[in-house]
């Protein structure tokens, strides 16, 4: 990694690491109205509809009525950096300091956690990292009787070849999603088992149902286990929104091994388009609420 995209990365992790651990994310920074709540949740709905430029202009109604709601601000940040309206982001992001400091560093962080989410290349080998890094496999979806479909399979093969290569890292598998009542956690964990790796080593996040619920879930088990750092691994097509969650999350990514699967087609950067939903999971990890 460039020396100034690694400062840069890490300022970033600390940013938002920082607001995780004391809490800050999720509470509002001040009174609202039902008026500035409904336009608040019409934007909320716009994003996940994918119609950011309606979600926007909600915002801009709201703020107009509330120019100090930090919550309205963050988003509009987060969302005009999508757009590429850089005067917007700008100045939602000077309001947003005099408003709320703390928020506006996390939200700084958040764009840059999404710089190095975009910014990384999957790659079939594996990391090589100690005890200090750990690993945490993304889920996929079950077959009817509760075994690994082929993609999950994938992700399971990737992550195998990283536990032998570092075989003093704790292993967190994370997936809820049950199919014949086992979930894709359990799943993930029989198999790797099945295939040698040491029951001990693997660490059951079992409650997530999202990929920024993965990471969220997730770090915090790394976190009770003194980890820090992390390999994320999953398919490339999914790696670079795993990676910026988990950074959202407070967990400094060192690795992001994937599966061939696919693997050239998702080489070059994504276009602005296919970033969107790296966008939408980043507001959701940073745990700006989804409505009010």
């Amino acid at each position: 990694m460039h020396n100034r995209r690694g400062l840069h990365v890490l300022v970033a992790f600390a940013a938002v690491a920082s607001m995780v651990f004391a809490g800050l994310l999720g509470t509002p920074a001040r009174a609202s109205t039902p008026e500035t709540d409904a336009l608040y949740n019409s934007a909320q709905r716009h994003f996940t509809e994918g119609d950011s430029e309606a979600g926007r202009a909600d915002l801009r109604a709201l703020l107009a009525r509330d120019p100090a709601d930090a919550e309205a601000l963050s988003l509009q940040v987060i969302w005009s950096d999508y757009a590429g309206d850089l005067p917007a982001r700008n100045d939602a992001m000077g309001r947003l300091r005099a408003v709320n400091p703390g928020m506006a560093a996390g939200t700084d962080g958040v764009l840059g956690a999404i710089g190095a989410g975009v910014a990384t290349l999957p790659n079939p080998l594996p990391a090589l990292v100690g005890p200090q890094t750990g690993i945490v496999v993304f889920g996929y979806g079950l077959l009817p009787d509760g075994t690994p479909r082929p993609e999950l399979v994938d992700r399971l093969q990737a992550a195998w070849l990283q536990a032998i290569a570092s075989p003093f890292s704790p292993i967190v598998v994370s997936g809820n999603n049950p199919s014949n009542g086992i979930t894709e956690a359990e799943a993930m964990r029989n198999w790797l088992v099945g295939r040698g790796i040491p029951a001990q080593r693997i660490h059951l996040e079992n409650r997530a149902g999202s990929t920024f619920q993965n990471a969220l879930y997730s770090a915090q088990i790394l976190r009770d286990l003194g980890v820090f750092s992390v390999v994320a691994v999953t398919s490339p097509n999914h790696i670079r929104r795993a990676v910026t969650d988990l950074y959202i999350a407070g967990i400094r990514v060192i690795g992001a091994t994937t599966s061939l699967d696919q693997l050239v087609s998702q080489l070059p950067p994504p276009s602005r388009p296919a970033q969107y939903n790296i966008y939408l999971d980043a507001t959701r990890t940073f745990q700006l609420p989804v409505s009010r």
